[in-house]
């Protein structure tokens, strides 16, 4: 019988925390309210005079509001606030690879020329135009030149600075 309590209880827990017998928080994130019930951003929203202004605070009130009823982003890693910060931070992470890209590809086309040093300064406007059409896949690029060894160099032919 000893042995059996434990076990017992130790199943019963499990259960319990399989099920789920306790209700799901719905704390709030910070004293963040919906936007759309704060009073404070109401306000804000009822001195809009523009079109612009006005269909702006209707979009802002999805949101959620601070005690100052201003709009904030939730950037905790929630699905449901994916469009706060994750989507935007994407977009952010894949224009700036098209411009480095766009550049890596134009340095490559540029460094075996014999005006290598001046096409740097004085960019060739159609060579530039191609590199930065091509960089709009640079992830499936990149990804073939990893698969392949050309995107990475050999550890000695880098140079390390002393240390």
């Amino acid at each position: 019988m000893r042995r059996l309590f434990p076990r017992l209880f130790a199943a019963l827990l499990s259960v319990f925390l399989l099920v789920g017998f306790a209700p799901a928080a719905k704390a709030d994130v910070a004293g963040l309210t919906p936007c759309a019930e704060s009073a404070r951003f109401q306000q804000r929203a009822a001195g809009a005079k523009t079109d612009q202004a006005k269909a702006r605070f209707a979009m802002y009130s999805q949101a959620v509001c601070g005690a100052d009823g201003l709009p904030h982003l939730i950037v905790d890693g929630r699905w449901n606030h994916a469009g706060d910060f994750m989507i935007p931070g994407i977009a952010f992470l894949y224009i700036a690879g098209c411009i480095g890209w766009a550049g890596r590809t134009y340095l490559i086309a540029i460094r075996n020329d014999k005006d290598a040093t001046m096409k740097e300064i004085q960019i060739d406007v159609a060579l530039a135009l191609k590199s930065t059409l091509a960089a709009a896949t640079w992830p499936l690029a990149a990804l073939n030149e990893l698969k392949s060894g050309k995107l990475l160099e050999d550890d000695s032919k880098v140079t390390v600075s002393p240390r």
